[in-house]
């Protein structure tokens, strides 16, 4: 059972003199921070949002959701802040179109600085003569759980005659491994960010610890408390439009074995952002932390469905 000892807080909105009332109740029991009952206007109520997560030691914050009051249609400029997000669109537009964009670095730095935020992939990968090396990618991300499958971009825009060593690598070897960093060892990861020469190996001057991997030639970063040994499912060269060279080259990797250090998970045997510290990449020279987030229900349509589909006839039918 959920304690409610919070405020209510009462939504009403009409749409073609059909009203809806709709009260959400926050609980306040530590068990259930940041839980909201709907309760439907015949009295009866469904949980829309019931979420164990607590305020962890390693310090990931919980907040309330920038409008946890929203209702069915309701539009952004319900509220004060979204009001004055939409006022902002009086500044107007820009525009680009990327086919006549004359600076690829500007179209990079602005795809940078608007996608965002990113996790980023710190990739460890081996030669073929046995020399290691290691960098950061930040257009990363998981692609399945079933199989398990991840994609790393390595973008080779400021030298696009050769393939950086990651992607020349893994497409050698076969293999690499995706080590998740956090903020502890950020400076030493970022090293590895150097414009070095071919084959330097950027271990030794990132200060981190090679550990052996179970599947793969490449080791993995022993300071990382979330690690993936990755099998190469694919490798995807992206060419450059104009010259016809490999501006990017999309690695699909099939994820074979995590290791995940046990202090950095839940009781749910789930990772606790708490207590990894991960880090996030923004636009430029620009890092953020990843310290404070809010829950948001995704609706059933079972048990939502019926108010739903009322708000959109009685929508649509204002509108004729």
């Amino acid at each position: 059972m959920i304690s409610i000892s919070s405020r209510i807080t009462t939504c009403t909105r009409i749409t073609n003199q059909h009203v809806r009332v709709q009260r959400a109740i926050y609980s306040t029991s530590p068990a259930y921070k940041h839980s909201i009952l709907y309760i439907r206007p015949h009295g009866h109520y469904s949980t829309l949002r019931s979420v164990s997560y607590k305020m962890t030691p390693g310090g990931f914050k919980i907040t309330d959701a920038p409008n946890p009051t929203w209702t069915y249609g309701e539009k952004v400029g319900a509220t004060p802040q979204g009001r004055e997000w939409l006022d902002g669109e009086e500044a107007g537009w820009k525009t680009v179109d990327t086919s006549k964009v004359e600076d690829p670095r500007k179209l990079y730095g602005l795809l940078l600085s608007g996608i965002v935020p990113r996790p980023v992939a710190f990739v460890s990968t081996i030669s073929e003569d046995g020399i290691t090396n290691l960098a950061p990618y930040s257009w990363f991300n998981q692609v399945s759980s079933s199989p398990p499958v991840l994609s790393v971009s390595i973008n080779t825009l400021k030298n696009p005659t050769r393939l950086k060593d990651s992607a020349r690598n893994i497409k050698a070897t076969k293999g690499f491994t995706v080590n998740i960093i956090s903020e502890p060892w950020v400076a030493q990861s970022n090293i590895a960010s150097v414009n070095a020469p071919e084959d330097f190996d950027e271990w030794p001057v990132s200060g981190l610890t090679k550990e052996p991997s179970i599947h793969v030639k490449a080791p993995r970063v022993r300071e990382s408390a979330f690690s993936m040994e990755c099998e190469l499912l694919q490798a995807i060269d992206i060419p450059i439009p104009e010259t016809g060279e490999t501006g990017t080259t999309l690695i699909l990797g099939t994820i074979k074995y995590i290791h995940v250090r046990k202090d950095v998970l839940d009781e749910r045997g789930n990772v606790d952002p708490g207590k990894l510290k991960p880090v996030a990449r923004m636009g430029g020279t620009l890092y953020a932390k990843v310290n404070e987030g809010y829950n948001i229900y995704r609706p059933n349509w079972k048990e939502h469905g019926e108010p739903i589909r009322e708000t959109t006839d009685a929508i649509m039918k204002s509108e004729l």
